[in-house]
């Protein structure tokens, strides 16, 4: 604030005068000239001649405008050529600079400074730039708000040798270094900037490693950590910095930026697993880790997952009385285990020592569970037979989208519904496959009612188009959609990336899988906001994941007669007798073959092959797959009805050009009827080729337009609301054969 009192003096002389003389006899208010404002000359004098020339310049340039502040070191007895103008025009002297600061914060704010005068010039030079409430700290608290480390020790660690040049002269530099010693509770000593800015951050780092950072170091490290400008500098001390070996693992701060110290954790963490659990302390360590933001600023996010395997309590199970109980359990609660292990498997599956007990504890739960789930697998019956045209056939008249996700077990349905977000209303059901759950079958089932397996996806699109002559259904890859306006009444969109990245990579696709659920996500949202009423997210199958895997986890088993051996099925021609009881049993003919067996567990068949990803078996993982519904927020009841007047003219036209006429309803006597935007899509053999301007109605006001074939025999035109996207009408417009006679009869 010094400068502030600094221009105002300067400005109460030139309110009367052009020339102002600055007296600083002892040189430390000399920094108070880079406040100066524009437009004001600035002379320097020291000696005689240059006094001299000063002033044979200031004369030369009068009278103007122009304000002139000559700098001058020399007391005003001892001027000789400029005497004069600290006379007739203004002086300001600042003999000392300390007297000059207490007698402004004394005027100013009625308050009285009692510091050393190194430490006043210091404030002064600090004060720059700040507002009274920096002078009111310092009279009450003292030396130690002269600089706000909290704000300085920042940027001075980022690049401590360029910001101690740019923001201290050599005295304030000497101030800055001392209050940094009294932090770091040490003897000042000169030091060059890059050496003290290492001690105040091993200083931080050890503290945070002992658990006993001070306040005042760790809050600048959660500030480094969260800042996009300095980050890089933090990442550069930490690449050099050695933890302490004496290290007390469970004592380290919770939010430290030490992956090692997370990775220590996690090996001690599992050392008692699956056999019981960590201790109370190595829970609580984590438990804080998990809620740090620190902690994901640096990529650590698996504690979540590592917590949802310790905190799992399977004691419920035994309660439950039927498969679809079971079924609701894998729904609520079990699904999130799944999400857990696959997450932690594309964090360490390289790291054996790390991955290991949590997998052991992972298989202990499921072990527990699938003992459960087959005790009522009597009860099991399939739904996905004929979905898609139970969909259609429930949604008559809505302009809906169906995803068929190849692949997309329930578990990440959920994440691509957490995705999506609560924009729209969601409703989330299941699906039980049928078995084996393989994409060829249950991709058959999903598109067809008629039990047979059909191998080519286009087919199965014929098969469900030609069941629905009626309606006209579009077909198309997810990548494929956009916000472009489809004139299909039913569109239904593959996605087959998560089972094409499973088959081909096995667990390698695991980091590839938070892209696929931002994908879809991303998709659905797409859809939502292109008109559609409601958008479905149904699946063909799930999958298990094996891990690290042993021979000892092959299950082996020896089959009789013609058999077909795949990782989680094995389809037989011949009932097998021997050794059954320890396999689930179903009739299924396929082929030459009339019985199938599963495994009771999540270890696969022992195969020729690469192991990894796998489905067709007939646990939880597999077959409980999603039914998802969003749905789009409803239009205001009262909205403004619009509708295509004339479309028994458009059935034939004679000739290039048409007219189309859109009229308003009635409406209701609230907002939301008083107006609606719309426009009109035009398509041709299920291509947008034309597309109106947008229109408003009133309510019983019409808007009508002519449009041209262009070249085209048939259109259909679809009139959207202009905000939703919603489908409000449409009407086939067909040319006619007839020549157009131009009035000629």
């Amino acid at each position: 604030m010094i400068d502030t009192w600094f221009k105002e003096d300067l400005q109460g002389i030139y309110d009367q005068h052009s020339v102002a003389v600055l007296v600083d006899e002892s040189g430390d208010a000399e920094f108070l000239l880079k406040s100066l404002e524009k437009g004001v000359a600035l002379h320097r004098a020291q000696g005689e001649l240059e006094e001299l020339h000063i002033k044979y310049l200031i004369e030369k340039a009068q009278p103007s405008d122009q304000k002139f502040l000559i700098y001058v070191r020399t007391p005003k007895d001892g001027l000789k050529f400029l005497r004069e103008y600290c006379e007739t025009d203004g002086c300001l002297e600042i003999s000392h600079l300390q007297n000059y600061i207490k007698d402004k914060v004394h005027q100013t704010l009625n308050l009285n400074l009692n510091l050393p005068a190194e430490e006043l010039i210091s404030a002064a030079k600090v004060s720059v730039g700040k507002d009274r409430t920096y002078w009111m700290d310092l009279c009450h608290k003292g030396a130690t708000e002269i600089f706000d480390l909290g704000r300085e020790l920042l940027p001075f660690l980022h690049d401590p040798k360029v910001y101690a040049k740019e923001r201290f002269d050599d005295k304030l530099y000497e101030t800055f270094a001392r209050k940094i010693s009294e932090l770091l509770e040490q003897e000042y000593i000169k030091k060059p900037p890059a050496t003290l800015a290492g001690e105040v951050v091993k200083r931080m780092l050890d503290g945070l490693a002992n658990g006993k950072a001070d306040k005042t170091l760790e809050e600048i490290y959660h500030s480094w950590q969260d800042s996009m400008k300095y980050k890089s500098s933090l990442d550069g001390y930490l690449k050099k910095y050695k933890l302490p070996s004496d290290l007390e693992l469970w004592k380290v701060s919770p939010h430290h930026p030490f992956r090692q110290v997370d990775e220590k954790w996690l090996e001690e963490v599992g050392k008692p697993l699956p056999a019981q659990s960590p201790s109370k302390e190595a829970l609580d360590a984590i438990r804080g880790r998990n809620k740090s933001r620190q902690a994901g600023s640096i990529g650590v996010k698996y504690w979540a997952d590592v917590l949802v395997l310790l905190e799992y309590e399977p004691k419920d199970i035994s309660g439950l009385n039927s498969l679809a109980e079971r079924v609701e359990y894998y729904k609520k609660r079990f699904h999130k285990l799944d999400t857990a292990i696959r997450n932690l498997y594309a964090e360490f599956l390289n790291k054996k020592n790390l991955i290991e007990p949590l997998q052991e504890l992972y298989k202990q739960h499921a072990s527990v569970f699938l003992d459960q789930w087959f005790k009522y697998w009597a009860e099991y019956e399939e739904g996905q037979t004929g979905t898609l045209q139970k969909i259609i056939d429930d949604n008559k008249g809505k302009k809906i989208a169906v995803i068929v996700g190849d692949g997309v077990a329930y578990e990440i349905a959920e994440l691509i519904a957490q995705e999506v977000g609560g924009g729209s209303p969601l409703t989330k059901g299941v699906i039980l496959a049928d078995i084996p759950s393989e994409t060829e079958n249950n991709m058959s089932r999903i598109f067809m009612d008629n039990g047979i397996v059909e191998g080519v996806h286009s087919k199965r699109e014929k098969y469900l188009a030609e069941q629905n002559p009626n309606l006209e259904i579009d077909f198309m890859r997810l990548d494929e959609v956009s916000q472009e306006a489809r004139p299909g009444q039913v569109l239904v969109c593959a996605s087959k990336d998560i089972d094409d990245m499973g088959e081909k990579l096995q667990q390698k696709a695991l980091k590839y899988f938070p892209e696929t659920i931002e994908f879809i996500a991303e998709k659905i949202s797409v859809l939502l906001e292109g008109g559609y009423a409601k958008v479905y997210l149904i699946a063909d199958h799930g999958f298990v994941l094996t891990g690290i895997l042993s021979e000892a986890d092959k299950v082996t088993v020896e089959v009789a007669g013609d058999a077909h051996k795949s990782e989680r099925y094995i389809r037989t021609k011949d009932l097998q007798v021997e050794g059954a009881d320890s396999y689930i049993h179903a009739e299924r003919s396929y082929k030459q073959y009339k019985h199938i067996y599963f495994s009771r567990t999540l270890n696969p068949f022992k195969t020729p092959g690469v192991y990894g990803y796998s489905h067709g078996g007939a646990s939880p993982q597999e077959v409980v797959t999603p039914f998802f519904c969003w749905e789009r927020e409803a239009d205001p009841a009262g909205s403004l009805p619009l509708f295509i007047s004339n479309k028994s003219d458009l059935k034939q036209i004679t000739g290039e050009l048409f007219s189309i006429k859109v009229e308003a309803g009635e409406g209701a006597d609230d907002l939301f009827s008083m107006e609606r935007k719309a426009y009109l899509v035009f398509f041709s053999g299920g291509k947008q080729v034309n597309k109106s301007e947008v229109f408003s109605l009133k309510p019983r006001e019409s808007h009508a337009k002519e449009y041209t074939f262009d070249g085209h025999v048939e259109y259909e035109a679809q009139l959207l609301d202009a905000t939703t996207k919603e489908q409000l009408d449409r009407v086939v417009i067909k040319k006619s054969s007839d020549r157009d006679l131009g009035g000629l009869l």
